[in-house]
């Protein structure tokens, strides 16, 4: 049976609960330390966002974990998008002060080797989009992988989690035209990830949640929970039901279930920690602007899709995104978002962190 850890934090006690929340998981059964390992950050925005980006205190609670279980050979890692930058986001979400403290190298999988891989898996998707010419990056190959997302929902997927992080470490800054099969893309990564990792294991923090427009323009949502499991199926079923949703009912989840890559029925569950039956957020996932608007123009006649996306015209589409995000909402809206959370428990807990 599948287990997933969840437990209540507080800023002042949260890189101890990071810890215990690791043991009770059985982290070291599940990410051998014969192996290297990689740690797949998310990076949903170049800018500090609350819940948007792996958050400082769960990358340091990991960390003080590795290191106080003697962990060698770690791999902080990330990729960029075509409206991400690996490093602004690095000191945005002040990463490096942290792998600094902690002796470790930061290592953007720009500057990685990618390689065709062919999985032995029969794939939903992939093929569709990359034509059987799909790359990872070599040095994933043969290690630990170690996700680190947030529960926050999502336009796209609903919400996002263990599953949708792999999306940026599998696929090249390419990934966008993966939206138009993403349920199938996530199960095939997963399948892919289960061929090439040694121990897969997922940490989400969910001290602060994102509701509504995820994975960026959301509301900032004080719930203070972390989760870990082995099986990332199963820990992005119990962060859906938390936030309100039917797990089963959205379509990556069931589908990887239905494979038996994982479990995504709550009821057949090991949840240890906190009794989370009667927990609903009550989230609702919206769209923003500039996903309404990929889902449109990605949902038309093949030709205008090879023309916005396959063309020098998709440069307007990165502008209008990054318009949108960092020069209209992020000033506005975003700003007065941040001010209020930064007046909270976690939001003064940010401050602290070193620049």
């Amino acid at each position: 049976m599948s287990k997933v850890v969840v437990l209540k934090t507080e800023p002042n006690r949260v890189l101890a609960d990071y810890s215990t929340l690791l043991t009770k998981a059985g982290f070291t059964k599940h990410v051998p330390k014969k192996y290297e390992t990689v740690l797949k950050l998310n990076l949903s925005w170049s800018q500090y966002y609350p819940a948007c980006s792996t958050e400082p205190w769960q990358l340091e609670g990991v960390l003080k974990f590795l290191k106080d279980n003697k962990y060698k050979n770690v791999h902080p890692m990330e990729n960029k998008t075509v409206v991400t930058d690996v490093w602004k986001g690095a000191v945005g979400n002040k990463w490096l002060p942290i792998l600094k403290k902690y002796d470790l190298e930061y290592k953007p999988l720009t500057r990685a080797k990618w390689v065709k891989y062919k999985p032995k898996a029969e794939l939903l998707a992939l093929h569709k989009v990359f034509h059987h010419e799909h790359y990872i990056p070599e040095f994933f190959i043969g290690k630990n992988v170690v996700h680190f997302p947030t529960v926050k929902t999502h336009g796209h997927t609903k919400m996002t989690g263990a599953m949708k992080n792999a999306f940026g470490g599998l696929i090249t800054q390419k990934r966008h035209h993966c939206h138009k099969y993403i349920h199938d893309v996530l199960v095939d990564l997963l399948q892919i990830q289960k061929e090439i990792h040694k121990g897969i294991f997922a940490v989400m923090d969910g001290t602060v949640c994102g509701d509504g427009a995820g994975p960026r323009t959301m509301e900032p949502r004080i719930k203070d929970y972390i989760l870990a499991s082995n099986d990332q199926v199963a820990i992005d079923a119990v962060s859906a039901k938390m936030m309100g949703f039917d797990p089963m009912k959205i379509r990556f989840i069931k589908k990887a279930h239905d494979l038996g890559l994982g479990c995504g029925d709550v009821k057949q569950l090991d949840i240890e920690g906190e009794d989370i039956s009667r927990v609903n957020f009550k989230f609702t996932s919206k769209k923003s602007a500039v996903i309404m608007g990929d889902q449109l123009m990605r949902n038309k006649v093949d030709f205008i899709q090879k023309i916005l996306f396959h063309t020098p015209l998709f440069k307007m589409c990165i502008f209008g995104s990054e318009f949108y995000h960092d020069r209209l909402w992020y000033p506005t809206i975003g700003r007065m978002k941040i001010n209020k959370f930064n007046k909270t428990k976690w939001g003064k807990l940010w401050r602290k962190y070193e620049a």
